[in-house]
């Protein structure tokens, strides 16, 4: 017969094991997530850089129009802070692009189905204002759906009867 003092101190390492077990996963999890976010934050930071730089506006001058500090504006742009929607907005109008962009690179909306380069050739169509481009993507969006909901899936090709010469060939 097992002592009790025993049963209890056998019971509290198996407890110990499983709770160390389960952070170990929690850990790993945690930091993969993190990596995520710091991924994304990394992702929205050089989108937003490459936009201003096409868009020839010095950091300061986006950084005034969007109502952040500069110091603010470059950490986001080097992946270091990841902003709010409020703030994208913001930016994205400080750009002059759809906060709707800014919201697909942060990860925050969904990528639009399609070509991503007729999305883009909208979006940046300068002749464009933001609810035409808005209309534009939705209708092609829908296109897409409804167009890949209507073609057949391509069937196997058979293998075809090795062709003869006929008369006429010949």
């Amino acid at each position: 017969m097992q002592n009790p003092g025993d049963f209890v101190r056998e019971q509290v390492t198996t407890v110990r094991e499983a709770v160390d077990h389960l952070a170990g996963s929690v850990v790993d999890t945690v930091a993969a997530e993190r990596s995520k976010v710091a991924a994304t934050g990394s992702q929205v930071g050089e989108f937003i850089r490459d936009q201003r730089n096409a868009a020839r506006v010095s950091l300061r001058e986006l950084a005034r129009t969007a109502g952040v500090s500069n110091p603010y504006l470059s950490q986001v742009e080097r992946g270091l802070r990841k902003p709010s929607a409020e703030i994208l907005a913001a930016i994205a109008k400080g750009l002059k692009i759809s906060a709707e962009t800014l919201y697909e690179q942060a990860g925050i909306l969904d990528r639009r189905s399609g070509n991503p380069d007729t999305v883009a050739a909208i979006r940046a169509d300068a002749s464009l204002s933001e609810r035409h481009k808005a209309v534009l993507l939705e209708l092609y969006e829908t296109y897409v759906r409804e167009h890949a909901v209507h073609t057949p899936a391509p069937a196997a090709p058979s293998d075809p009867a090795p062709s003869r010469p006929t008369k006429e060939s010949a």
